[in-house]
């Protein structure tokens, strides 16, 4: 028999961006309180939800793949009856690739004293770092500028780490570049889509800026703050991208130099005005171009991570490690750690030596355990 008491079990799958990382949170704590508890394995749920991205495609496509899945599943099975916030929902934008503008509307900011409130509970709770969220977060407009949103929540006690994403290159305003070099709650770390290297595809693409203008504001940030870790999305094969336009992202990349990064093959979206577009490019010529940049974008990734090895960062401790008596953690620059450790508890911030570094991670020892 079914215990009536047990609560229900919830499996919530997330496809593409922070925000839809931010919805299915909201989803969980909506139904939390209708008895439902969350699991990690969708075949023990009750209700498994995905939560998928309009605007890739292949988010689309794995959806798709795990619906057969768990429909198979179903058939097999007799079925029984920490630390985020949101600034900002929409976009004004109107890239001319993305469906955002027209699934999620106007951009909509929450109000400043709403999102206070939020961090000083959430603080109150021993979460020590906060993400803001938003399509565009560096556009925030809910009663108060961007930096002086992330000033008084640097004001708050407890709260250590501030990071924020998705920001659009033409909201970075002069104060908020100026800030990542005077408050030490700001992390080393800015997520600055640019999408290409080419300024004619840049104007198809209705991003409002040039590569000019992007290199400006990557040499402004690392002004002020010079081990500031760059992260970026890019778009390959939009339509009419030509080899040469191609050629210009890959000088961008080369230019600029990045901690990481988004690349993605160009997907029509239904509705939106680049997929009547001409010139669209073969899947072919997209691959191997995306295959192209990606490797570059690798290498430079793996380069900044070995930069670390032999340095001494402060990690916040998120959870256990792979291996027994390991912690994991992250650093300023947003990278996954790993260390031996068997006292630390989440939410500490420790000293942590890198030894060892990959593509992905980084790995280490606590200074007191190193040998002499």
């Amino acid at each position: 028999m079914t215990d009536a008491r047990a609560p229900k079990r919830l499996f919530i799958e997330t496809y593409g961006c922070q925000m839809n990382v931010y919805d299915s949170e909201r989803m969980r704590d909506v139904l939390t309180p209708l008895g439902y508890a969350v699991t990690d394995k969708p075949d023990d749920a009750d209700l498994v939800i995905l939560n998928t991205c309009h605007i890739r495609e292949k988010a689309t496509e794995k959806v798709y793949s795990e619906i057969g899945r768990l429909r198979a599943h179903k058939e097999r099975r007799a079925l029984e009856g920490k630390g985020m916030t949101i600034t900002q929902e929409g976009c004004d934008k109107f890239c001319t690739f993305c469906v955002v503008p027209y699934t999620r509307g106007a951009e909509f900011s929450r109000p400043l004293a709403d999102v206070l409130s939020e961090a000083r509970s959430l603080a109150d709770k021993g979460v020590r770092e906060v993400t803001l969220l938003g399509q565009n977060v560096n556009a925030y407009h809910g009663g108060a500028a961007f930096t002086d949103l992330l000033s008084e929540l640097a004001a708050i006690n407890g709260i250590a780490r501030i990071r924020y994403m998705t920001s659009h290159p033409i909201e970075m305003t002069d104060d908020l570049i100026a800030l990542h070099g005077s408050e030490p709650k700001l992390m080393p770390f800015l997520h600055l889509p640019v999408q290409s290297g080419s300024d004619r595809i840049l104007k198809a693409m209705n991003r409002k800026h040039d590569g000019a203008f992007y290199r400006d504001i990557i040499a402004r940030v690392r002004a002020v703050r010079p081990d500031v870790a760059l992260s970026t999305d890019f778009i390959v094969g939009f339509p009419g991208e030509t080899e040469k336009e191609f050629e210009a992202t890959m000088q961008l990349v080369r230019d600029v130099t990045f901690a990481s990064a988004f690349s993605f093959k160009y997907s029509p979206r239904p509705g939106t005005p680049a997929a009547g577009m001409i010139g669209q490019v073969s899947e072919d010529e997209q691959s191997e171009r995306l295959q192209r940049l990606q490797a570059l974008l690798f290498s430079q990734q793996t380069a900044f991570n070995a930069s670390q090895v032999g340095r001494t960062l402060p990690v916040l401790v998120t959870g256990k490690g792979r291996m027994p008596g390991q912690k994991h953690g992250r650093s300023p620059y947003l990278q996954s750690v790993h260390f031996q450790d068997t006292h630390a508890q989440n939410g500490d911030i420790v000293d942590v030596r890198i030894t060892g570094s990959s593509q992905n991670s980084l790995t280490g020892e606590l200074p007191a355990l190193m040998p002499a």
